[in-house]
């Protein structure tokens, strides 16, 4: 058997034209890379349904064993993108999606992340990020809150930690990411820990890991069930206030919102 190291090379699967979802295959391992980076990987209409696209031929590949989730560029995702958005109901359905696949998804982060993109990782089974990753709750900056997002994250997160970092919307950093419960390991190096996981993934039978998986999101697929036409609506209702259209166009047109003191 081939050793599976950071430096080896998976092989790529021809991409179509203009992708900001590109995909490679290595022992099992699907590697699905948000490659969008001149708007930091930005969670457009485009994108979401790439992603979703390549998440459904995952499910329905026996070849795949598991899916790792990762970026070009120096921010996983900084969240909504707010000049071309997914529409709510579809991104709720990519997060649901990443939690029901029968397969592990595994989130390699080695950059920033920002509000949707927290949702992205909270879907996730497992997710490593490298030391120097930084992650933020930013909604409340823009007169909204991470509603649909509380979806996957609110189930996974310790209560206070959650709080702390919704409210203040504080950057935080990898190690604070692992004792909020938000990402699985920080390290150094990691694609180097990614190593240990994926081949303990490849080394598990495709059923045993579908219905172990089902037992560990069933508290998370409840509260999708439960909240997100909820929460859709909640999400909606916020965007149309005058509140959100001030601090939108305070963030596009990088100045303080007129309520900051």
């Amino acid at each position: 058997m081939t050793p599976n190291t950071p430096s080896a090379r998976p092989a790529e699967s021809p991409q179509a034209p203009g992708a900001l979802v590109t995909t490679a295959h290595d022992r099992g391992i699907t590697t699905l890379t948000l490659d969008s980076p001149a708007n930091r990987n930005a969670l457009s209409a485009r994108l979401v349904a790439q992603l979703s696209d390549a998440l459904t031929a995952c499910g329905a590949d026996p070849a795949v064993r598991a899916v790792v989730l990762t970026h070009t560029g120096t921010t996983f995702s900084s969240g909504a993108d707010l000049k071309a958005p997914a529409n709510p109901y579809t991104f709720v359905g990519l997060m649901r999606q990443i939690v029901a696949l029968p397969k592990p998804v595994v989130a390699r982060v080695a950059g920033h992340v920002r509000a949707g993109g927290l949702g992205l990782l909270g879907a996730c089974d497992l997710a490593l990020a490298g030391r120097t990753s930084d992650f933020a709750f930013t909604e409340v900056r823009i007169g909204v809150a991470p509603a649909v997002i509380s979806l996957p994250l609110l189930p996974r997160m310790a209560p206070r930690a959650a709080a702390r970092h919704v409210l203040t919307a504080e950057r935080f950093d990898a190690v604070q990411a692992v004792a909020a419960g938000l990402i699985t390991e920080a390290a150094d190096d990691v694609d180097a820990a990614l190593v240990p996981v994926l081949d303990a993934l490849r080394a598990a039978s495709p059923q045993g890991l579908a219905e172990s998986k089902r037992l560990l999101t069933v508290e998370v697929l409840d509260a999708f069930d439960r909240y997100a036409e909820d929460l859709v609506q909640r999400s909606a209702t916020l965007f149309m206030t005058a509140e959100a259209r001030e601090g939108i166009a305070a963030f596009l047109e990088r100045r303080d919102a007129a309520w900051v003191l």
